[in-house]
């Protein structure tokens, strides 16, 4: 793991490059030519994907697994007893495990007030109402590191907010044509309405069209591979989507009071994700830095994805030294983390100089893992910078606001006229007449 000086580090482990404008891999644009006969990039991939899905329905789903995948599930949607008999595949410890993580999930977003409210006085009523989004689709990565958390993280902030018919659509595996047994039984636990079996674009297709037996859903949530992104991005407007989420990423700052071993643990959980994922250390202390930076070498040679790390370790993280705690925590809100994790002597006395970040952990014994299983909050946080303007998943995701306007005759005659002379300097006459026809 590298140390780099601000300036440096500003060039690179810093930088931020969009997600969309990463130069394909031959590999990619060759398994395509294969696929379309045509040296054609993701973007083209996915939308044929999606207009053939669109037009052919679940047939369209089902040859896209085998093409894409070498699998046919034996069913799109799985039957109840499935999911019931995935139970004896997982580890009661597991289970119990996710009980515990979906019952903090469900009590953190209980605390979070997402009410109608109606006003009355003599205009008469103004409010709002707020409404559960009817229909949501959960899309869930099944990859060698199948992620049954991310759907409790998910499916309980839907569930607190009404939200009545939550479906997961999740890819199958090889040996089974179904979606891993941890990922039903999480389902089972949070008590989603269906459970799909579809990967990538065909996938996010199938939600957003429908592909009987795959309900179209309103909006669409969920992580996934560069051609699941692609697809959701495609799809909006057709359907809502949480976001555009890229490769996971933490930062961290640290002083000269953090335990270097702590500090290293945190950066390795982090790049363990998958090769793209970052892990970033901001401190003014060199000689901290030089301890994580051994630390970090020598607790990676216990792990099991080792190479994984390395890769990422390689690419896109790293510790840099600044100046200050100052700088630290500048450099910081500039690259708006997904999480941000606070090392210092007194975390507490630095929140108020977080402005962008997906999550905040306060202190050695607040840290990132916990956030990702069981501490509370949902683990779905923006990415590649997006937490300049987006947020974690929480309740609000899974609601609508309906305006409610009901104004009486004496305040239709006092600001009538205005919305009048508004309607005519805009050159729309037959608002301004509605408006006339009721004032005298």
């Amino acid at each position: 793991m590298q140390i780099f000086d601000v300036e440096s580090a500003q060039r690179t482990i810093l930088r931020r490059t969009a997600w969309d404008e990463v130069s394909v891999p031959a590999a990619v644009l060759d398994r395509a030519e294969k696929l379309f006969g045509e040296r054609i990039g993701p973007e083209e991939a996915v939308r044929r994907i999606l207009a053939d899905v669109r037009t052919r329905g679940a047939t369209a789903v089902l040859d896209w697994s085998q093409r894409l995948d070498g699998i046919t599930p034996p069913a799109l949607l799985v039957p109840a007893e499935t999911i019931r008999a995935a139970y004896a595949e997982v580890d009661p410890a597991v289970v119990k495990a996710m009980r515990l993580a979906a019952a903090r999930v469900e009590a953190f977003h209980r605390r979070q007030p997402a009410l109608s409210w109606i006003h009355n006085d003599d205009e008469g009523t103004l409010g709002q109402l707020v409404r559960p989004i009817e229909r949501v689709g959960i899309y869930i990565p099944g990859g060698s590191a199948p992620l049954p958390s991310s759907l409790i993280m998910t499916a309980v902030p839907a569930r607190v907010a009404g939200v009545p018919f939550v479906a997961v659509i999740s890819p199958p595996q090889r040996d089974t044509g179904l979606p891993h047994p941890t990922i039903l039984v999480a389902a089972d636990i949070v008590g989603v309405d269906a459970v799909y079996v579809a990967g990538g674009a065909q996938a996010i297709g199938a939600l957003a069209f429908g592909a009987d037996p795959i309900a179209r859903v309103d909006k669409i949530f969920g992580p996934g591979s560069l051609f699941t992104t692609l697809a959701k991005r495609q799809v909006f407007g057709i359907v809502g989507i949480d976001g555009l989420p890229g490769p996971t990423e933490t930062l961290v700052i640290a002083d000269e009071s953090a335990d270097p071993q702590l500090a290293a643990a945190d950066l390795l959980a982090q790049a363990e994700h998958d090769v793209l994922a970052s892990a970033i250390l901001l401190t003014p202390s060199r000689a901290l830095a030089e301890q994580v930076q051994a630390a970090v070498h020598a607790q990676m040679e216990e792990l099991e994805r080792s190479e994984i790390i390395a890769a990422s370790l390689t690419r896109s993280s790293g510790i840099v030294v600044t100046a200050s705690l100052e700088q630290a925590f500048a450099l910081a809100n500039a690259y708006a983390p997904e999480h941000l994790c606070l090392l210092v002597r007194d975390p507490w006395a630095h929140l108020s100089q977080v402005r962008n970040a997906g999550g905040v952990f306060l202190g050695e014994r607040s840290f990132e893992v916990l956030g990702d299983y069981v501490a509370g909050p949902s683990h779905v946080m923006p990415t590649g910078g997006t937490a300049r303007y987006a947020s974690p998943i929480n309740v609000n995701d899974f609601v609508k606001i309906v305006s409610v306007i009901g104004l009486n005759e004496q305040v239709l005659q006092a600001i009538g006229s205005a919305a009048s002379v508004l309607a005519r300097a805009e050159g729309l006459t037959a608002h301004a007449a509605a408006v006339e026809r009721r004032i005298s």
